[in-house]
């Protein structure tokens, strides 16, 4: 059964030529003009990925994303933002609210592809191949095959790309994996230009697996170089 696309933009034109791409890739598109009606149909119909776009006639890009993102139900969907915002602290506060990955318009409508296949494969990672289903550190547990991550028992919340992260280090632990293997790694593709999506990423999943985000006992930063998973917890 194709993957099926929801694409979230007020624009005809907009929606026409990503659908058609889309389509011509193999997925399925469902698209919605606004954002009351992006919330409904992501309820109803559980889409393997949303292109949401910021500027909406009646609930704002960031007012879905963070609906999406609060409830359990929901929150894993993977979230790709189309927004003509071109500032930096714009792009960082959508991952920051737990968007996925983001693209400036204009856009090429090939990027548009890659990055949802891209999304696609960091949400459905867990099903490719086989290897350890469930590593654990300390207190901290993610399990492949269920895509659950838990603190001492208690269920973490995690974004596809955060997921992804989490299991690259604990994969790896006490090894240093470098800023360029992260974003290779979360992102499947170069990232260039925007390095600070992962430090935003990282953040992000210090804040949900930390007892003190800002004293980290799980994820390190190696200044410099990259990131790893402290040994020995």
């Amino acid at each position: 059964m194709a993957q099926r696309i929801l694409i979230v933009d007020d624009d005809p034109d907009i929606i026409r030529v990503i659908c058609g791409y889309l389509e011509q890739a193999g997925y399925q598109t469902l698209t919605v003009g606004d954002g009351i009606g992006a919330l409904r149909l992501v309820r109803q119909e559980r889409p393997d990925v949303m292109v949401l776009d910021l500027m909406l006639p009646d609930r704002s890009g960031w007012e879905v994303l963070q609906a999406i993102r609060a409830d359990p139900l929901l929150a894993a969907t993977p979230i790709v933002l189309l927004t003509a915002r071109v500032e930096d602290s714009d792009k960082v506060g959508g991952l920051e609210l737990g968007a996925d990955d983001y693209i400036t318009k204009p856009f090429n409508p090939h990027e548009v592809v890659a990055r949802v296949k891209a999304l696609l494969r960091r949400a459905h990672f867990t099903q490719e191949g086989a290897g350890v289903r469930v590593l654990s550190a300390g207190g901290l547990r993610l399990d492949r095959a269920q895509h659950l991550v838990t603190i001492d028992g208690q269920p973490v919340e995690l974004t596809p790309t955060e997921f992804k992260l989490l299991d690259a280090l604990m994969a790896a632990p006490g090894q240093i994996l470098t800023r360029d293997e992260l974003l290779e790694t979360a992102f499947g593709y170069a990232y260039d230009g925007i390095g600070r999506a992962l430090d935003t990423h990282i953040r992000n999943l210090r804040r949900k697996i930390e007892p003190d985000s800002n004293l980290p006992t799980y994820v390190q930063t190696i200044y410099g170089i990259g990131y790893r998973l402290a040994k020995g917890n």
